[in-house]
C-alpha cells in the first residue's frame, strides 16, 4: 500500500472535503483549484513569509477596488494574462467574425445614448470620426445594434477615474441605422499606462514590466439574436502593440486613422470645422 506524504495527505483531505458539493460544476471548480494551488505551493516550496505576503497582496488588491470605476482584481487578471486566456477559451468563434479582447477595469454602465455621429469628446484631442457597419455572420446589416463605447482622454485617464473630466466624457452608446451603419465622433485614442498606484503596479515594478497599453477604443456591441461582442480597435502604428501590458492586441483589430481635410465629403456631414482623422471598421457578430 502506498503511503502518502504529509503534504499529499493534506491535499487529498482538502479535495475530499468538497466531495459533497451538490452543484457538479462548483465541485469541479473548487476541487481543481485546491489541487492546483497545493501543487503550486509544493513546487516552489512556499515559505510562511511568502504565503503571508500573498495574503497581504490579495487583501490590498480588494481594498483598491471602489465598486464603481476601479476594479483592481480585473486589472490583476489582465496583467497575468488570465483575462485573455478566459477570452480565448470562451470565444472560439468562426474566423470571419470580429475577434474579442479584454473587457478592462474601467467600464461604466448607463452612459448616455447618443445620436448618429454625435460627439462624445468633451476634452481636447485630435478630432476623429470612427464609422462602419455592424453585420451578422452572413454579411447582413444588423439594424439597431447598440455600441457601448469608451476610451481615455489625452492624459491617459478615463472619465470616472479622473475627477477633472466632465461626466460621460469619451463614453457613449450608439445605435446602427437601417443599413447597419454607425458613426462615432471622438478624438484619436492615445497609448496610456494602466494604474500603477496599487498592488498591480507594485507587481509590475517588482518584476521589471512596463505598464503601457497601446492606444485603443473600447466597444461592447449588443444586438438581438447575436452574441455580445467585447473588443477594442487599436491604432495601427502604436509602439506598444507588441508589448501590451494586458496581452490584448489582435492583428485583426488594428485600424488606420487617416488624415482628412475640410474638403472631405464627411466633414460637413459631421460638422468638422477643421482637419480630422477617419477610421473605418466593420464589425461582424457571432450568432447568439
Amino acid at each position: 500500500m502506498t503511503t502518502l506524504s504529509p503534504e499529499s495527505r493534506i491535499t487529498a483531505q482538502a479535495v475530499a472535503s468538497f466531495a459533497g458539493t451538490a452543484d457538479p460544476r462548483l465541485r469541479q471548480l473548487v476541487q481543481s483549484l485546491v489541487r492546483h494551488l497545493h501543487a503550486f505551493a509544493s513546487e516552489v516550496e512556499l515559505t510562511e513569509a511568502e504565503w503571508f505576503e500573498g495574503i497581504r497582496f490579495l487583501t490590498a488588491t480588494g481594498q483598491k477596488c471602489d465598486g464603481l470605476v476601479r476594479q483592481e482584481f480585473i486589472l490583476l487578471s489582465d496583467v497575468i494574462g488570465l483575462s485573455m486566456l478566459v477570452d480565448a477559451i470562451n470565444h472560439r468563434a468562426a474566423e470571419h467574425v470580429t475577434e474579442s479582447t479584454v473587457f478592462g477595469p474601467f467600464y461604466i454602465a448607463g452612459m448616455p445614448e447618443r445620436g448618429h455621429g454625435e460627439n462624445m469628446a468633451f476634452s481636447p484631442g485630435v478630432p476623429a470620426l470612427v464609422t462602419g457597419r455592424v453585420l451578422d455572420a452572413d454579411g447582413r446589416p444588423v439594424v439597431g445594434a447598440l455600441l457601448d463605447v469608451w476610451q481615455t482622454a489625452e492624459n491617459g485617464m478615463y472619465s470616472g477615474q479622473d475627477e477633472a473630466q466632465p461626466q460621460g466624457n469619451l463614453r457613449g452608446r450608439y445605435r446602427t441605422d437601417a443599413e447597419g451603419r454607425y458613426a462615432i465622433r471622438t478624438i484619436v485614442p492615445v497609448s496610456y499606462p494602466i494604474p500603477t498606484d496599487g498592488p498591480v503596479g507594485q507587481l509590475l515594478a517588482a518584476t521589471g514590466r512596463h505598464p503601457w497599453r497601446p492606444a485603443h477604443l473600447h466597444f461592447m456591441i449588443e444586438a438581438a439574436g447575436q452574441r455580445t461582442l467585447v473588443t477594442h480597435l487599436f491604432n495601427h502604428d502604436d509602439p506598444y502593440l507588441d508589448s501590451d501590458a494586458v496581452f490584448g492586441v489582435k492583428d485583426s483589430l488594428r485600424v488606420v486613422y487617416e488624415p482628412c481635410g475640410t474638403d472631405h465629403a464627411l466633414a460637413a456631414e459631421f460638422d468638422f470645422a477643421g482637419e480630422f482623422r477617419l477610421a473605418r471598421y466593420d464589425f461582424v457578430l457571432e450568432r447568439g
